[in-house]
């Protein structure tokens, strides 16, 4: 696949101390450097400190680094050992998750020859700054790429400091994704802080409504049949929210709700009380499981503990799962039945904190979208890449 003038141009600039690609998911940038940037640099290494890749977690680093790698440069690319190191062109480089602070802290005395970072904006700023200290060779690189985040956010600050930078910006229509995918992206994230940095590749503050959500997500008809889920947002004082939801092979459907506040009422529920109330959602509806909020240990082992209901711990990842919502309602994937009072008002309410330094719903009117997010996050995005939408792979995992 021939290169862009854009690649082009960031391989003609990429001899800098820091060489950093942000912008529009699909864009490219990845592509670049698993096909030619890395093996560039890895082959050019002289032995005078560790070679480095660094993602998210090892797991998106081996899906979105590795694997491409191992496809275009066959026999060139080893498996990560238990070692957390990998073979690459015949040379030995380590291959770590910024989330794992233990793995990362067992190189911070080391001296970094070379530095691949891929989805900088999701590590730690105290991972960064390690590895800012240790890439100290006269001749040393860092390659990497990130999604643009909240304008405060701190790599932000240094992408715009006076360090060795070469930086380059991406929008979507700089990548070489078929034609359909990028209008089908270009709808499903209209309307949202991610239009602007997932397409546009801005770096942008998140404000105002956190979903787009109108009459066109709301019906007045529920499925005629399908697998059935109930998800849960636990509270005794604050909210108890569960949803039951038809799941149609399609599409999924919220076709009723149970939606009770302890402090407004002056009265507080027992888990007893709210299993009951479970019970009587799920009415004569067999439920393939109950996805419920995995502190609510109490709830949960009441649910077990009549063995009616299997139970699931939610995935509970606020960001990923605000960004995955957004993008299956905006598709017409997920629909809420009209009788479903407090999802519809919350939705009409829950709101960025645009006071925030990084991305964060205010605390306030979210227990159904929290429930909501539970049942996205480990139930729908699922059924939807087994319904052959493989575009429901989460941003941060492509």
């Amino acid at each position: 696949m021939p290169l862009t003038e854009k690649q082009l141009e960031y391989l003609k600039n990429c001899n800098h101390r820091w060489n950093v690609k942000t912008g529009a998911t699909g864009s490219g940038k990845s592509f670049l450097d698993f096909v030619v940037t890395i093996p560039k640099r890895i082959e050019a290494a002289r032995g005078e400190g560790l070679l480095v890749l660094l993602g998210n977690t090892r797991g998106t680093l081996e899906r979105n680094i590795l694997e491409p790698m191992r496809q275009w440069w066959p026999g060139n690319v080893g498996n990560i050992r238990s070692d957390n190191t990998v073979e690459l062109f015949g040379k030995k480089v380590y291959a770590l998750g910024a989330d794992n602070k233990k793995h990362v802290s067992r190189i911070q005395g080391a001296t970094f020859e070379y530095v691949y970072g891929d989805e900088i904006t999701t590590w730690s700023q105290e991972v960064f700054e390690m590895l800012k200290s240790r890439l100290r060779c006269e001749h040393s690189h860092f390659d990497g790429t990130c999604n643009p985040d909240n304008p405060e956010h701190w790599f932000k600050k240094f992408l715009d400091s006076d360090a060795d930078i070469y930086q380059q910006s991406y929008v979507i229509d700089d990548g070489v994704l078929p034609v359909r995918v990028v209008e089908e992206l270009k709808k499903e994230y209209a309307g949202t802080v991610y239009y602007d940095r997932y397409i546009l590749g801005l770096w942008c503050q998140a404000d105002g409504l956190i979903y787009r959500f109108g009459e066109g997500n709301i019906v007045d008809t529920v499925p005629d049949g399908g697998e059935y889920y109930i998800s849960c947002d636990y509270g005794t004082h604050n909210p108890f929210s569960a949803g039951l939801w038809c799941w149609n092979g399609k599409q999924a459907t919220r076709i009723r709700e149970y939606y009770y506040c302890g402090r407004e009422s002056m009265n507080t529920k027992s888990p007893e009380e709210y299993y009951k109330e479970l019970e009587r959602l799920a009415g004569e509806y067999t439920i393939q499981a109950v996805i419920v909020d995995p502190s609510a240990d109490a709830f949960i082992e009441t649910i077990k503990k009549h063995k009616k209901f299997r139970v699931r711990g939610a995935k509970n990842d606020v960001i990923p799962g605000i960004q995955t919502t957004s993008q299956l309602l905006n598709d017409g994937a997920i629909k809420i039945h009209r009788s479903c009072e407090n999802s519809i008002r919350e939705f009409g309410l829950y709101r960025w904190d645009d006071k925030s330094t990084e991305d964060k719903p205010i605390k306030e009117n979210d227990h159904a979208m929290d429930d909501i997010r539970y049942f996205v996050m480990t139930v729908l995005r699922y059924k939807m890449r087994k319904a052959g939408q493989p575009q429901y792979v989460p941003l941060w995992e492509r």
